[in-house]
């Protein structure tokens, strides 16, 4: 059996609205725990971290006293070391180094404690040209890096003799921000004093006034609230130097594109800009033309989807999708699994069914109070439930490695909607499982995303190769993975 469950499933919180319908959780690797075994156990382990309700300020600093001719790398504690499987979307580099970038030691302390070894190839393009300072045009798959691409060059540059806010990240969604926040802090704790603050929208604006009359240098935001403090003069932002639109696709969309050049026009000319996603629609393309002055572009989408993501189809009616749900649970050794809905109503209804068939099972939609969504993406992101069921709101940027099964519930419409559901596994390189309930209705979305993708979803088979997407079936080797 692949996931935790319990005749008893209980509610968990304040009230049904919380998204954690769950029963006790039993120990991976026990009868009904899953089958994680101790690779899958350490993996959880290695992805459990701290998010909080918006302000973010630098981690407690660790710093040794480093003297020089010491050999500072043994001042490191580094994770436990990954060696799952890795696909060439993360280890087809030049062979750079992060120490070959000339960056502080202090930086280079928080890279490897990270547990991140060497560049990857979106990382290897863009640190050397950010540290340039000149402005960047890059689309990468899911997954293989992005973030680390654009904080490592935004934390060298900041200057800590400066109280201002110097570098400015702009996501779409408010659970991105809480992660690059993080990330953020994480990477920068031996630097010994950056702050970092994180805004979003249904979070106390009172909090962030109070906050920025402190000092902060970097701004993890999503658009509203950002224009929202800048137009009230709470931040300023006339010495940023870097701004980064992260999800570039989705925040110069019809959505968000009057507030990004609204926000621009309150910085200064001399600013950088960093424009990071897997997708470019005509839309990036004009906004690169206006606002970017001789822009580096970066492409390394010569496919769409992850390498080490499999896809398959199950053709169902609609009133069969919750058996095949169940089916698939009993079968599949999962270690976590995101499924996916079209509809923050119908993902309710089968958070609920889940849980009525004995499954322990989180859920999330827009429609939640935020403080419901924090806890239910840092308690999923902690590894306390195996399953978590979403809208779309889930798809942009979240990086939860120990997430090895996607599910689309509900079959998406858009090619690009597809791309990032199914990249929410196989993140950074490893394997991930992604399965699409598809009912006759979804038959021509099917082809034609498959069309527009340049890639293959293929009929389930009878028993699916555990090697395909279970951690603990391999061990770094190097090779590529065979299709």
């Amino acid at each position: 059996m692949s996931t935790a469950r319990t005749e008893n499933p209980m509610i968990l919180g304040l009230s049904n609205q919380n998204g954690q319908l769950r029963g006790p959780v039993k120990p991976a690797g026990a009868p009904g725990g899953g089958g994680g075994g101790p690779q899958q156990q350490l993996l959880l382990n290695q992805v459990k971290g701290t998010i909080n309700n918006g302000n973010s300020q630098s981690a407690p600093t660790t710093n040794a006293v480093i003297k020089p001719g010491d050999d500072w790398k043994k001042n490191l504690k580094l994770p436990p070391k990954d060696t799952r499987m890795r696909t060439s979307d993360v280890t087809a580099t030049k062979g750079n180094e992060f120490e070959d970038y000339c960056l502080k030691r202090e930086l280079l302390m928080g890279i490897f404690e990270m547990g991140w070894e060497k560049p990857s190839p979106i990382q290897e393009e863009s640190i050397p040209i950010a540290l340039s300072g000149r402005d960047i045009l890059a689309r990468a798959k899911n997954g293989t890096g992005k973030s680390g691409a654009y904080l490592i060059p935004l934390l060298e540059r900041i200057d800590l003799k400066r109280d201002c806010v110097q570098a400015v990240v702009i996501v779409p969604t408010r659970e991105l921000a809480l992660q690059v926040s993080q990330i953020c802090i994480q990477v920068s704790k031996r630097m010994g004093g950056v702050k970092v603050m994180a805004t979003t929208g249904g979070t106390n604006l009172r909090d962030d006034i109070l906050r920025l009359d402190e000092t902060v240098h970097v701004i993890i935001a999503t658009p509203g609230r950002i224009l929202d403090l800048i137009k009230k003069g709470v931040a300023k932002v006339n010495q940023v130097q870097m701004i980064v639109l992260d999800e570039a696709d989705k925040l110069l969309s019809q959505d968000f594109m009057a507030m990004m050049e609204e926000i621009l026009g309150f910085l200064s000319k001399q600013r950088q800009i960093l424009l990071y996603s897997a997708t470019f629609p005509i839309s990036v393309q004009k906004f690169m033309n206006a606002y970017l002055s001789k822009p580096y572009e970066i492409n390394l989408m010569e496919e769409l989807t992850l390498k080490g993501v499999t896809q398959y189809y199950a053709y169902v009616t609609e009133r069969q999708k919750v058996h095949c749900l169940n089916t698939l649970f009993s079968r599949l050794q999962i270690n976590q699994s995101i499924i996916f809905c079209n509809s923050s109503q119908r993902v309710e209804l089968l958070a609920k069914k889940i849980s009525q068939l004995g499954y322990s099972c989180f859920y999330i939609h827009a429609k939640m109070r935020q403080e419901h969504r924090n806890r239910v993406f840092h308690d999923f992101r902690n590894g306390l439930c195996r399953n978590l069921v979403c809208t779309d709101l889930f798809t942009r940027g979240i990086d939860i490695q120990a997430v090895n099964v996607v599910i689309n519930f509900d079959f998406p419409k858009l090619g690009e909607t597809y791309l990032h559901r199914i990249g929410r596994s196989g993140r950074f390189g490893h394997l991930g499982l992604a399965i699409n309930l598809i009912t006759y209705d979804d038959r021509f979305n099917l082809k034609g995303i498959e069309e527009q993708l340049g890639t293959e979803i293929k009929p389930i088979p009878g028993i699916i190769d555990k090697s395909l997407y279970v951690a603990e079936f391999h061990s770094e080797s190097g090779e590529e993975l065979k299709p």
